[in-house]
Parts: structure tokens; sequence; C-alpha cells
């Protein structure tokens, strides 16, 4: 009798594999599923995508998964989201990056080995977190630099 994370764990392999892994671009050892193809069409598309992986959270939720790893699977269909709505370079990145996939690959760690998933997860929640800061903390500072010179010259 399969368990209720099995049944999720199962279902999104099914996702995975439509949304990103379909069809072989042939010559090629690249594979594209709906995501890609659905991101040729800008905005619609790439939201409609965004709203089936989103049943990877889902799942994540259902099979007990951390928020950190929770989080760290939000982030990589966040990043597919809006990097995938940039005409072209959304198109290519989308070849390479795989949102459902990484996300299949979080959960399937964290079965395996939860404590070390959830430690990994929250490592890399605190190191973006702390790039972030460092990014915010250097625009201030160059703002303020900028303002300074431009008060000088008036």
């Amino acid at each position: 009798m399969e368990t209720t994370g099995q049944t999720h764990l199962r279902r999104l392999r099914t996702i995975t594999r439509v949304m990103d892994e379909a069809v072989r671009i042939p010559g090629t050892r690249f594979r594209v599923g709906l995501d890609g193809l659905a991101g040729l069409v800008p905005g619609v598309g790439d939201a409609l995508t965004a709203a089936v992986s989103g049943y990877a959270l889902l799942a994540a939720a259902r099979t007990g998964a951390p928020k950190s790893v929770i989080a760290r699977m939000a982030g990589n269909i966040l990043l597919d989201t809006l990097v995938g709505a940039v005409p072209v370079l959304g198109d290519v990145f989308d070849l390479a990056f795989k949102a459902n996939r990484r996300n299949l690959h979080l959960l399937e760690q964290y079965a395996a080995t939860p404590h070390v998933t959830h430690r990994a997860s929250r490592g890399l929640i605190a190191g973006v977190a702390v790039g972030l800061v460092a990014v915010l903390i250097a625009a201030i500072a160059i703002a303020v630099l900028i303002g300074n010179k431009l008060a000088e010259l008036l």
C-alpha cells in the first residue's frame, strides 16, 4: 500500500516529466516540456506553469517537509517564473533551469535523508539572505556616494 508521501512523490514525478522533460530536442541532449513551450507565450505561459509547479509546494507540505525545504522549492519556482518571463533570455533559461526537476530532487533527498536536506536548505536560505543584505548595503552606499557627488556639483 502506498503512503500519502509516496503518492505525492509519484504525482510530482509525473508532473516533472510532463513539465520539464517530455520531449528530447532532436540532435541535442536537452529535453523540454510544457514549461519551456508555455514559456514561449510571454507572461501568461510562465504564470500558468508556475501555478502547476506550485503542486510541488503542496506535496512538500503534505509530506511534512520543513519550512526551509519548502522555501527553497518556492525560490526555484520564483526564479524560473521571473527569469522565464524575460523574452528570449527566459526561453534559453528554461532549457537549463528545471525548477520542477530541482524540486522533485529536493523532496526525494528529504525523503531519503531528512536532517541533511533540512540543514543544507537552511544554510542556503541563510546564505541568500546574507547576500541580499550585502547587495542592499552596497546599493545604499552607492546611492549615498552618488548623492554626495551631486551635492558637490550643485
